[in-house]
């Protein structure tokens, strides 16, 4: 204060935001030098503490992302175990405990290795497109294998019963749901089902240990559709790639746009309408086509990641950052860098050379979020 007007000891926007970085670890005091006088950036006067977003883990071997808005905090994916997840969360000064949902963008084992476990752990509910929810427990369920001298009873049997058609109506008389039935009658006989004790709890069979896919609680949502969750907008968007029904996401809280796109083979319109007026990007940037031609995987895999359904290459972000990319993002965040055929050097200067020139304090400030180590926390 200065001659008695309390309006002169105000400084200018610009110092303030010098004094007061935008983002302090939430167990971290800020010190009281930054703070007298301006009880208003005390962290008391934020209790929810901004937006911020945090890349956990981006790539082959696991992907999990924390998306916080006001009181709501939601885990992109969950690629990791349940045991990593948690200590990387901690690192980046995240309590686990505080998460409210988990949302997932496809089934694919480096999305969800870690899902169950930490769902579970947490009472929290997840997220899917209905079809992904149905791949993922296909992929998780035990499948019956059979051996060929089984295979062969199972066609004599068969071959057996043909015969005996013969003497039996024909097919065109008989009801198809006795048919239906007959046909549950004789799985329930090698799969009996566990009734419910009268307190409403299953018995052990039903536990966890024995169902894998166990959640508890499963919503599902469509791309195309938003939903809310919490304070959070969820976009959901389809994107072109080798699952059931893969999705990236825009997330939208307090007036800030965040964007998950990853795992695409390419960006197709509906991709690249979504992708506008953001806060944030983060987006594949998963192999230099040299290394993929000349790198250890089979051709036929190679041939996936190169397919329209596989991933986004260098190049394919390059040309998508300096030709339809519209600048308006604070950060671009390229993610899902295959450690075996690309290198971080590589995915940041076909980057750079695409904004050529874009990159600033206010936008485009270029970073990479990596395999094994979290990206440090993002706040708005």
């Amino acid at each position: 204060m200065q001659n008695g007007n309390p309006e002169a000891s105000i400084l200018p926007s610009s110092r303030i935001h010098a004094l007061f970085p935008p983002c302090y670890p939430r167990s971290a005091p800020v010190p009281f030098r930054l703070t007298s006088g301006f009880v208003l950036h005390r962290l008391k006067g934020y209790p929810h503490f901004m937006v911020r977003f945090t890349v956990l883990a981006s790539g082959s071997k696991g992907n999990c992302t924390v998306v916080t808005g006001g009181n709501t905090r939601i885990l992109v994916d969950a690629g990791l175990s349940c045991r990593e997840l948690f200590r990387r969360m901690k690192l980046v000064d995240e309590d686990p405990s505080t998460l409210d949902a988990i949302i997932i963008t496809h089934e694919h084992s480096d999305h969800v290795a870690g899902l169950a476990v930490t769902a579970r752990k947490l009472g929290i509910p997840v997220y899917f497109t209905e079809a992904t929810h149905r791949a993922w427990v296909r992929w998780l369920s035990p499948r019956k294998q059979m051996t060929y001298t089984q295979w062969l009873e199972q066609c004599r049997k068969q071959a057996a019963a043909r015969m005996a058609e013969a003497d039996a109506p024909s097919a065109e008389d008989c009801d198809p749901e006795e048919a239906d039935i007959t046909d549950l009658s004789i799985k329930g006989a090698e799969d009996p089902v566990v009734p419910e004790e009268q307190n409403g709890s299953k018995k052990r069979s039903d536990s966890p240990e024995k169902d894998p896919t166990a959640l508890p609680s499963v919503q599902y949502f469509q791309a195309g559709k938003s939903i809310q969750i919490g304070d959070i907008s969820v976009s959901p968007f389809t994107i072109p790639h080798d699952a059931a029904d893969p999705v990236g996401f825009v997330f939208q809280t307090e007036g800030v746009r965040l964007a998950v796109a990853t795992d695409l083979g390419y960006i197709p319109p509906n991709v690249k309408a979504q992708l506008k007026s953001l806060d944030l990007l983060l987006l594949e940037s998963n192999h230099d086509l040299e290394m993929l031609r000349d790198g250890p995987y089979p051709w036929s895999v190679k041939q996936r990641v190169l397919s329209r359904v596989g991933h986004l290459s260098n190049e394919a972000a390059a040309t998508y950052l300096e030709a339809e990319y519209d600048g308006q993002a604070t950060y671009v965040i390229l993610g899902h860098l295959s450690e075996s055929n690309n290198l971080p050097e590589l995915a940041r200067i076909s980057a750079e050379r695409a904004l050529n020139g874009r990159a600033s304090l206010l936008a485009n400030r270029l970073l990479l979020a990596m395999q094994h180590e979290p990206l440090a926390t993002i706040c708005f």
